[in-house]
């Protein structure tokens, strides 16, 4: 008499292999949304002279962040 046998990986290993892997991305994205915001935060509070010395302009600050946090 022959015997089959179906091993698989239960669903829930899947499962939980992918919530843990949003869960991390989100993490992620809230570490580097809290640098953005501390970036941005900083360079709002030079003075004018202080961010003419550094060759910046307000109307630019949020640019410099995201490029400085996202590389974008």
């Amino acid at each position: 008499m022959a015997y089959a046998s179906n091993t698989t990986a239960p669903l829930s290993f899947g499962l939980v292999a992918r919530l843990r892997a949003v869960a991390a991305d989100a993490a992620d994205a809230w570490a580097r949304y809290s640098m953005y915001r501390q970036t941005f935060n900083e360079l709002m509070e030079l003075s004018d002279r202080e961010l003419q010395d550094l060759g910046l302009s307000r109307g630019v600050l949020k640019a410099v962040a995201t490029e400085t946090v996202y590389g974008k």
